[in-house]
């Protein structure tokens, strides 16, 4: 059986939708093996190997939750003020081994140890304090209020965080509150990238006719920076055979996946197909998608290592949304982290978009408040698939689902923010 599954999807020459080809690359792939342990500086992004289980009670003792007055709850009346005498004053990481008495208090800051006697906290705003006498009146707090209890926010032996968590700045900080210093990952996924194209040129150099600067392998890259992944870029690759099949045994050799622009995802000329069938079992599909398609993904072996291929359109848009909408959630899975679909937001849509259904649509576009203050999506200009500008210009991209049809100014679209696609 072909390691992409004898389906209905791969046989033929229908479109797939976008979800089919989702889900389609969601079944193909298993994390890639390997760990390592970093310091938490060096940990933001990277994918937790397994449960990190709490080794202490969070908070490790009872403590007051703001500033103000600790005493025991029971010694206030419903009726009538409670009067307490002051015996001193406790600070955050100071001690106090004396019990505090009924009819007492003390006065303590937040995150001090609540004392022996003590299980109240009156803010100190909220009472009356003359000399070392504190009036409190009657329900102005109740019995056990403003104490954090040992143990409430994490107990020792339950899971702080799980096994294929993104390590984000509050991840780190819960880690390092619990006292690690030091943090088990998955290895980086390893993404080898080139464009191909004999029209392509490398920046930096006057531009022979007929041909233009190489911009894929550039936002391609990034968006594997901001993935944690570690790109290994093999820079242009010429539409030749022999060049060709070089630099894939080459990724294949190095990298868990091989992700390239260009004439290889079209798969017009017949060496592709050719050298794609020799090396491994990739599947060309057409996606009903816009921008896209076409677009080319499969397992690729040499030498007895295997890659997974993504090969996306040369256009620079295309190339982009592609990315997004197959590759970034098949790297995460590589990687081993949990499931992060796309914080998609519902906003209304101050353009009008004509749009058929029956395929799925990506709009660059601006989401911005508007003169009543609501957020709202606006596309930005020209939507063809080799205008790069007007995705630079954008912040997000309406996503215009497969059965959807026009849409009126005013109407509801989903949104994803591009500073969610991470």
């Amino acid at each position: 059986m072909s390691e992409l599954g004898e389906s209905p999807l791969f046989a033929g020459h229908r479109h797939l939708s976008v979800d089919e080809a989702r889900a389609a690359i969601r079944l193909s792939l298993q994390p890639v093996d390997g760990s390592q342990t970093l310091p938490l500086l060096q940990a933001l992004g990277r994918v937790l190997d397994a449960d990190v289980l709490s080794p202490i009670d969070v908070p490790p003792h009872d403590n007051s939750a703001m500033d103000g007055y600790a005493f025991g709850g029971s010694a206030m009346r419903p009726d009538a003020p409670t009067v307490l005498e002051v015996i001193g004053t406790l600070h955050a990481g100071q001690p106090f081994t004396a019990a505090v008495a009924a009819g007492q208090c003390l006065r303590i800051m937040t995150g001090a140890v609540m004392p022996s006697g003590c299980d109240t906290v009156v803010p100190q705003e909220l009472c009356r304090v003359d000399g070392d006498r504190v009036t409190i009146p009657p329900g102005t707090v109740e019995p056990g209020e403003n104490r954090r209890p040992r143990g409430e926010d994490l107990a020792r032996g339950r899971p702080a965080l799980r096994a294929g968590q993104r390590l984000r700045p509050a991840d780190l900080g819960l880690l390092a509150s619990l006292g690690f210093e030091q943090v088990s990952v998955r290895r980086r996924v390893r993404v080898a990238l080139f464009s191909t194209g004999n029209e392509i040129q490398a920046p930096g150099k006057p531009l022979a006719p007929g041909c233009v600067y190489d911009s894929n392998r550039y936002s391609l890259a990034a968006s594997l920076q901001r993935l944690g992944c570690e790109v290994i870029d093999l820079g242009l690759v010429a539409d030749d055979p022999k060049a060709l099949r070089a630099t894939f045994e080459r990724a294949i050799a190095e990298a868990d996946a091989v992700l390239t622009s260009g004439g290889v995802s079209v798969g017009e000329a017949d060496y592709t197909r050719q050298l794609m069938a020799e090396l491994g079992d990739v599947a060309f599909w057409r996606v009903a998608m816009r921008p896209g398609r076409p677009f080319a993904f499969g397992p690729l072996h040499a030498h007895g290592r295997r890659a997974w291929l993504f090969a996306l359109p040369g256009n620079p848009v295309a190339a982009l949304v592609t990315f997004h909408a197959f590759v970034r959630e098949a790297l995460l899975q590589l990687a081993g982290a949990s499931a992060q679909p796309f914080p998609a937001l519902r906003l209304p849509c101050a353009t009008p978009i004509r749009k058929r259904p029956g395929r799925t649509e990506f709009q660059r576009a601006i989401v911005e408040p508007g003169p009543d203050g609501r957020w709202a999506a606006r596309l930005t200009g020209s939507q063809g698939a080799g205008i790069l500008r007007s995705l630079s210009e954008a912040n997000a991209l309406v996503v215009l689902g497969h059965d959807q049809g026009s849409v009126n100014p005013g109407d509801e679209v989903t949104v994803w923010l591009f500073d969610g696609l991470v």
